[in-house]
């Protein structure tokens, strides 16, 4: 027996006409390519979204063709997200720090028709311009100024809508958005985001034991929108009716800081070295100066990506930003796991309190989790590690024409994430590492993100990288990489006898190397492939020392 209830399908289509008549004056905010600050209201996005939905369909755009985007975060692209799929199109967000061969395959494997990028990221499209095969090119300039020849202003292509746009027929699992994998095995992978997946996400991702989003909030999109949909915000933020704050390519912290002041932000979603960089600024650097940025009460500062260290909550909470870190991957839409307390922690001693909020967190409701090593499912016994195996409402179910990959997914219909983990009692998972940055030394395996985390706790280190590297009689054994903090001096001693408080001996990196900076991927997350290609001859006889 069935129920009695509508079939009321969960798309972006009903998210987009909530606008009008229930929050029609709350402001987008966005600043642009030169600085600027550009301010409408929901009601403008409203339009212009469905203008541009008409204008592609009467360009001839069909269902299901892909709509590739080349932007910052602005108003603009986020009129891309809703009025692509409006369209019945699918909203494709381009990496602009990928390598232009690489955007090059990515455009070509999605059969890409149409491009809107930004005038400011002309001189990247135009290295790989002649390798795709694209039918128009629409350009933003902000109303600045003429397009060059061969392409068309974004502007133009808006006006030609007569305000004669219907929806066309979609179903909830048609998709809406698109993003490619960061490719550090391979080639990039495509994920198709259904309209449900995007709804069901932005709901989850809402709630109040994740991250209590409102209509009350100010949310800034920091994470870039190219990257997993900037981490699901600006989705949740229309559906919500939030004040949102877009923040364009000046993503210094001083920048980011003054935005959140001038326009009361109190949620932003970032990668932990985005928000180092503020708390850096926060704590005044080196010189100790008094913070002259005051933050929004109840603000929430969302990190995923790469595991933040307890030092940088703790550090963060001391400022008044309250870090909430989650897991998830581009094929989990992205949120999959968030580390909030339960309501029996709240009295837990303040140590063991940031214990668990260090680790990646619960699964969000409609969202499952396991961990599965040689001898089956492990236990959540928080000891016991694994593949960290998850399925769910909107985790991706295979790759974009992509047949090869099939064995990411196992025969019961769980992706394989390639992160190692353990389950607690309590069901918070903790990311013990890749598979392939484990460092297997003697027999016995050795996390380089515990290492990590721990030599990120001392007060001179700003960053830390730690890579297994060959050693002829151990295997491997831990190297560690570190960029200190402006005018400190901290050494190799030093930051041994640090950690010996906190490992075994034999976990204890073998040497240490001191860096200006660390390199990161197109993401922003620490590239451990790079730092393995820059120090696969290392020699174990050799000393480090610091650089200055």
């Amino acid at each position: 027996m069935k129920g009695t209830m509508m079939d009321y399908p969960l798309t972006l289509h009903a998210v987009l006409e909530r606008i009008p008549n229930v929050y029609p004056g709350v402001e987008i905010v966005s600043r642009l390519p030169e600085g600027g600050i550009h301010r409408y209201t929901y009601l403008d996005f409203y339009r212009r979204a469905r203008s541009l939905a008409e204008a592609l369909q009467r360009a001839g755009l069909s269902s299901g063709d892909r709509v590739a985007t080349l932007c910052w975060n602005h108003y603009a692209h986020l009129e891309a997200y809703f009025g692509i799929p409006a369209a019945g199109g699918v909203a494709h967000t381009l990496n602009l720090r990928l390598h232009p061969r690489e955007l090059a395959f990515i455009v070509n494997q999605a059969e890409d028709r149409f491009l809107i990028v930004d005038e400011v990221l002309l001189p990247l499209f135009e290295q790989f311009r002649g390798e795709v095969n694209l039918d128009r090119v629409f350009v933003i300039s902000h109303g600045k100024k003429a397009q060059p020849a061969g392409y068309e202003d974004y502007e133009t292509l808006l006006a030609q809508a007569k305000g004669e746009f219907d929806y066309p027929p979609v179903s909830e699992t048609d998709a809406a958005a698109m993003c490619y994998t960061s490719g550090t095995t391979g080639n990039s992978k495509g994920v198709l985001y259904s309209h449900r997946a995007l709804i069901l996400h932005a709901l989850a991702f809402s709630l109040p034991d994740v991250f209590c989003v409102s209509q009350h909030d100010v949310a800034m999109a920091l994470a870039p929108m190219f990257h997993a949909n900037s981490h699901g915000l600006p989705h949740v933020a229309v559906m919500l009716g939030c004040k949102l704050v877009l923040p364009g390519r000046q993503l210094d912290a001083i920048s980011l800081l003054t935005l959140f002041e001038q326009e009361a932000v109190t949620i932003a979603t970032a990668v932990p070295t985005v928000w180092m960089s503020v708390l850096d600024a926060l704590e005044g650097g080196a010189e100790g100066s008094v913070c002259p940025w005051r933050i929004a009460p109840n603000f929430r500062a969302f990190v995923g990506g790469t595991a933040a260290p307890e030092s940088l909550i703790r550090r963060m909470d001391a400022r008044g930003i309250r870090m909430i870190q989650v897991w998830g991957m581009t094929e989990t839409t992205p949120v999959a796991t968030c580390s909030t307390l339960k309501a029996h922690m709240r009295d837990w001693p303040e140590d063991e309190r940031y214990r668990v909020r260090a680790r990646q967190g619960r699964a969000l409701p409609f969202t499952e989790i396991r961990v599965v090593n040689d001898q089956g499912e492990a236990p959540w016994d928080g000891k016991t590690m694994g593949e960290l195996h998850v399925r769910g409402a909107w985790t991706a179910s295979s790759y974009f024409r992509a047949p090869e990959t099939a064995d990411r997914w196992t025969a019961d219909g769980w992706l394989r994430t390639g992160d190692i983990a353990t389950i607690d009692p309590e069901g918070y998972m903790q990311i013990a590492d890749r598979a392939k940055d484990l460092i297997k030394s003697g027999g016995e395996w050795i996390s380089s993100v515990d290492l990590e985390a721990a030599l990120m706790a001392h007060p001179d280190v700003r960053e830390a990288g730690v890579i297994a590297v060959r050693h002829p009689k151990w295997d491997e054994r831990p190297l560690a990489v570190v960029v200190l903090r402006p005018g400190t001096t901290a050494n190799v001693e030093a930051l041994r006898s640090f950690l010996s408080g906190k490992f075994a001996k034999w976990q204890l990196p073998d040497d240490f190397v001191f860096l200006d900076e660390l390199p990161h991927t197109s993401t922003g997350k620490l590239s451990k492939l790079e730092l393995r290609k820059r120090f696969a001859e290392w020699k174990w006889k050799e000393t480090a020392q610091p650089s200055g």
